[in-house]
């Protein structure tokens, strides 16, 4: 991360914040400019591996042996924890800049339970007390910050960007999915 001594002028945590400005009065002056589409697609690689592409970019995604995949890449239930992950992460970045805090680290580490039995179909033993929905339960997240500001500032920070992260509140509320099939 570059210091405050080697960003320009009206760049905090490697962000332009003049264009940051920019884009949300872009939108306080047009509402229609924030209303945003964005595209994934997936294809079948044989197995458990799938290739997945947004834009120009691809990933690929797999299960662990342990679920019968070959574990050559991330499985999607990981991507969600990468992908909340990431979304704070971009989101303490940018809501810093506008406030002028530097940022000098930020890891964030985010675990999630999933029980298998809903994933794989089966009813588990009531005395278990095991879930037979497939998906997290709870998602815990642990968030390592050093900046330029005292705690008081920082929590506020993090308080500002828990609320507003589009796939944290993704996660957090349902959302209304509709799929068909074309065979």
């Amino acid at each position: 991360m570059a210091t405050v001594k080697e960003e320009s002028a009206g760049t905090i945590n490697g962000l332009d914040t003049n264009k940051l400005f920019s884009v949300a009065e872009t939108v306080k002056q047009n509402w229609e400019s924030g209303r945003t589409v964005w595209k994934a697609s997936t294809s079948w690689k044989g197995g458990f591996r799938v290739e997945t592409r947004s834009r120009e970019f691809t990933l690929t995604a797999d299960e662990p042996e342990m679920l019968c995949g070959t574990n050559t890449a991330c499985n999607p239930v990981e991507m969600v924890l990468q992908a909340y992950g990431a979304c704070l992460s971009i989101g303490y970045a940018m809501n810093a800049a506008v406030r002028g805090i530097r940022i000098d680290d930020i890891t964030i580490d985010l675990e999630g339970e999933i029980d298998l039995p809903g994933f794989l179909g089966l009813e588990p033993p009531e005395k278990l007390n095991m879930d037979k929905l497939p998906g997290f339960k709870t998602i815990r997240v642990n968030v390592k910050m050093k900046a330029g500001a005292d705690n008081k500032t920082l929590q506020e920070l993090h308080n500002h960007v828990v609320s507003t992260s589009p796939v944290g509140v993704t996660l957090s509320r349902p959302v209304k999915i509709e799929t068909r099939l074309e065979a």
